[in-house]
């Protein structure tokens, strides 16, 4: 195992403006050890290559199960047979009429000429209505939830472990509570994703409920936090580019491909993990089997190599190099749904705005590491 170290990834310097941190690793040193990572790996190429390998670069979670992300194949590949079809493109395209009426209703009660924080303003509540509205919860969820994504953030913030378990035991029980409902009204139970999910099987078993518990805790904890982050993002960067709002008001064609451009210069999601099977050299590296390699999403989808100038914002880019939603057999499964649901907040919030400005000395307070994005962003709506 390695003993030296290569980078502090919590250094102030490092929190306090991440992206251009990993940037500088990437051509510094583009696999770093650190105590707290243990091998970040920075460059495109080698992330690429690690998510095409999942024979090598294993995804077993250790702990709580976590389904199906946290699983190799044959597991993995039974449990996303179940799951793809929920995000097929005729679930989308019904879902997609509810999902334009949220958004519509959430850009109607923006500010007129005024300032938001836009985070709990827009951000959460979109991301709150949307998840209760694809799996079918009701409306009473989300003060509890957005209650809840506040006790999270101040968990993470303050990095005690025990608090943090407690916070995710927490939801777990709503989830439980939930699927309890649903068995207690038998044939009444509504007909919504959750009560199909949960009369899923698998080679003709019906799912555990440890399993159903961790594929809604999987969807909703990313749709609550990557998504909530993403429209924070999106709505920043547009801010502050008021030249490509103008061009996505007039062309609202392209929103969905300015979204993923915008979300691959400043990833919504920082990194994810692997664990080696077998000892693999990497970017120049040789490892040992049992070592953890972090992948970090918001350096590898801003590699010069592949992207040229990171910050350079172009709708011309090959797609199948963006890392936005992953690659390889554990691509994310709800990216057809999350596209889906920011192109509609995107093009709401533009329809209801004839401007988007940043405001002065109220710069953004980036969120705490793994979640990419603000966890606070001020910003001032012209309607």
């Amino acid at each position: 195992m390695s003993t030296h170290t290569d980078w502090d990834p919590k250094a102030p310097e490092v929190l306090a403006d991440p992206i251009h941190a990993y940037d500088a690793m990437r051509r510094r040193c583009p696999v770093a050890h650190s105590e707290a990572m243990q091998h970040s790996v920075f460059r495109h190429a080698d992330v690429m290559r690690i998510l095409l390998d999942p024979a090598t670069f294993s995804n077993q979670a250790p702990g709580r199960a976590s389904v199906p992300h946290g699983m190799d194949p044959p597991e993995h590949t039974a449990y996303r047979r179940v799951i793809d079809p929920y995000f097929s493109p005729a679930r989308m395209a019904a879902f997609q009429p509810e999902c334009e009426r949220i958004c519509a209703e959430l850009a109607a009660g923006l500010p007129r000429d005024g300032e938001i924080e836009i985070m709990f303003g827009l951000a959460h509540p979109f991301a709150l209505s949307m998840q209760c509205a694809f799996l079918g919860w009701p409306a009473e969820l989300h003060q509890p939830l957005l209650d809840w994504i506040h006790k999270k953030n101040r968990a993470i913030q303050s990095g005690d472990g025990d608090a943090i378990a407690a916070v995710g035991t927490e939801f777990d029980g709503t989830i439980r509570g939930l699927l309890e409902a649903r068995r207690a009204a038998g044939s009444g139970a509504p007909d919504d994703a959750t009560t199909r999910l949960m009369r899923e099987t698998i080679d003709g078993r019906p799912l555990a409920e440890e399993a159903i518990v961790s594929i809604l805790r999987n969807w909703t904890v990313g749709e609550l936090g990557t998504i909530a982050s993403s429209v924070g993002i999106i709505a920043c960067y547009l801010a502050g580019h008021p030249q490509i709002q103008d061009r996505l008001r007039a062309n609202p064609g392209l929103v969905r491909a300015a979204n993923d451009e915008i979300l691959r210069m400043h990833a919504p999601l920082i990194a994810n993990r692997r664990t080696l099977t077998r000892p693999a050299n990497v970017g120049g590296r040789e490892l040992p089997a049992g070592e953890r390699v972090t992948l970090m999403w918001a350096s590898a989808n801003r590699d010069e190599a592949v992207f040229g100038d990171p910050d350079e914002f172009r709708l011309d880019r090959d797609p199948s190099l963006n890392l936005l939603y992953g690659a390889g057999i554990h691509a994310c499964p709800g990216a057809p749904l999350s596209r889906l649901e920011l192109e509609a907040i995107v093009r709401a919030l533009l329809a209801a705005t004839r401007a988007i400005e940043p405001v002065p000395d109220a710069p953004p307070v980036p969120a705490a590491y793994p979640a990419g994005g603000y966890r606070e962003a001020r910003l001032r709506i012209l309607r």
